[in-house]
């Protein structure tokens, strides 16, 4: 007999919280923030945490290091951000 195989999603938690992302949006103006609003700006701002941790663990790794410093994250947010 032939068995189906059913796609599986995992969904992960966030790593921020969900909480300080509706201080941001108030902060940025708004009255009120939809909790799905305050969930899509967190995995928004983590996927953007992601990449920089990454450029900054390449440069600390170019110059020798496995400890990423402050110097490093700086340089990789320029870089991520175009800043």
């Amino acid at each position: 007999m032939y068995k189906k195989k059913y796609k599986c999603v995992i969904m992960t938690e966030l790593e921020i919280a969900v909480a300080p992302m509706h201080r941001l949006c108030k902060k940025a103006g708004a009255d009120r923030v939809s909790e799905a609003a305050a969930k899509e700006l967190a995995e928004a701002l983590e996927e953007i945490g992601v990449k920089i941790a990454k450029e900054a663990l390449d440069f600390a790794m170019h110059a020798g290091r496995k400890t990423i410093k402050s110097e490093d994250i700086e340089i990789a947010a320029k870089k991520v951000m175009g800043r």
